[in-house]
């Protein structure tokens, strides 16, 4: 069993040599305790996605504890005053463990809440990025039902009234102090919401964007207080399967593109290099939507570059078509990899990229490929 509690990387119940007997003792009693509550818990029921619920606002920009795994994931450009671009990553997560819902005691772990937080700094050659996790109560970790509410100790991120998110993530090399202000209706990505990732119908999540978000806001790094200001595009999903056996990992983009458009597209790799499942869907300034079946989704590395730290090669620049159109991704710089073992139990590469659109300037978005140092598990 691995419901340890981690802070900056640090063990609560952890291997060190503990000073205070007393104390050590309490904490295997807990511990045994908890272990001998699992051993005699029924596992919980979690819910199935299903193509017959809508989603309904603002009910759904809340958490679904009842699914076994959701995420709010932030990312965007930012622009200091000097004109230098940044990229960030915001991404709040909620996992469901094995533990019988019906255990009354405090400690008993039913959620973890997990967060990573990254600065793209080109200045700075490399990503710089902070993770932290613990399971769910006593006010210090918590995804609130009904409207956007996580918080895990000094991470946060809360949906106001009038529909704008404030987050304030205190990472170990930067700080970010975000308003993100909506500028267009959700997204509701797939069949109004529900969002196939496999072949099997319960292969799904509930699922919708928020592109073009203006951000106003604060970033500290090196000591020193930046005011920013930006756009950002934010995904909410939630499923209790997810990947296909035989999948790998993904790569998934979304692009707040010039003219007002978004761009959402998405491919699920099998282990043995074939497409499992793939879809687009391009929304443009009026709210028009073109949806992509998989066979009209395409996916073509054009330039790899290799970890130094890993040793994994990822497709920095990715050529994707989508039906006649062509995209092609470029990344602010190619250093954007995100180690999280210390928390999901993966490597994975996002980075802020610009996007043509059929050879010309269109738009700037974040990049996301996962399984690639080894196939992912959810």
């Amino acid at each position: 069993m691995q419901f340890f509690i981690r802070r900056n990387r640090t063990h609560i119940f952890g291997s060190r040599k503990c000073k205070y007997p007393i104390l050590l003792a309490r904490t295997m009693v807990l511990w045994l305790s908890f272990v001998a509550a699992c051993a005699f818990s029924a596992p919980p029921q979690f819910s199935p996605v299903l193509p017959s619920v809508a989603l309904t606002f603002p009910h759904d920009f809340g958490a679904h504890p009842g699914f076994r795994t959701e995420w709010w994931y932030v990312t965007g450009w930012l622009e200091t005053p000097d004109k230098s671009p940044l990229g960030f990553q915001i991404t709040f997560f909620r996992s469901a463990t094995e533990l019988d819902t019906a255990n009354p005691s405090r400690f008993a772990p039913k959620q973890l809440i997990i967060a990573h937080a990254a600065l793209s700094d080109p200045r700075a050659g490399k990503l710089l990025h902070d993770q932290k996790s613990a399971r769910e109560g006593f006010g210090l970790a918590y995804t609130r039902e009904g409207n956007t509410d996580v918080k895990l100790d000094d991470w946060h991120m809360i949906r106001e009234e009038n529909g704008r998110y404030q987050t304030s993530v205190s990472a170990d090399d930067f700080t970010l102090r975000l308003s993100l202000t909506p500028s267009q209706p959700p997204m509701k990505q797939g069949e109004n919401g529900f969002s196939r990732k496999g072949p099997r119908p319960e292969q799904a999540s509930y699922y919708y964007s928020e592109p073009h978000l203006k951000v106003t806001g604060t970033v500290i790094h090196n000591g020193k207080p930046i005011a920013v200001t930006g756009s950002a595009w934010l995904d909410h999903e939630w499923s209790t399967a997810y990947l296909d056996p035989g999948a790998d990992g993904w790569d998934w983009v979304g692009v707040n593109l010039d003219d007002g458009s978004a761009l959402m597209a998405f491919q699920i790799r099998g282990k043995n290099g074939d497409k499992v499942w793939a879809y687009a869907a391009l929304r443009d300034a009026s709210g028009r939507t073109t949806l992509f079946t998989p066979e009209q989704v395409e996916f073509d590395p054009q330039r790899t570059w290799r970890s130094p730290r890993t040793d994994a090669t990822y497709p920095v620049s990715m050529r994707i078509q989508t039906g006649p159109t062509e995209w092609l991704l470029t990344p602010l710089q190619d250093d954007q990899e995100l180690d999280s073992r210390q928390s999901v139990g993966a490597v994975y590469w996002e980075g802020a990229v610009t996007v043509t659109r059929d050879g010309k300037p269109a738009g700037r978005g974040y990049f996301e490929m996962t399984g690639y140092v080894k196939p992912l598990k959810l």
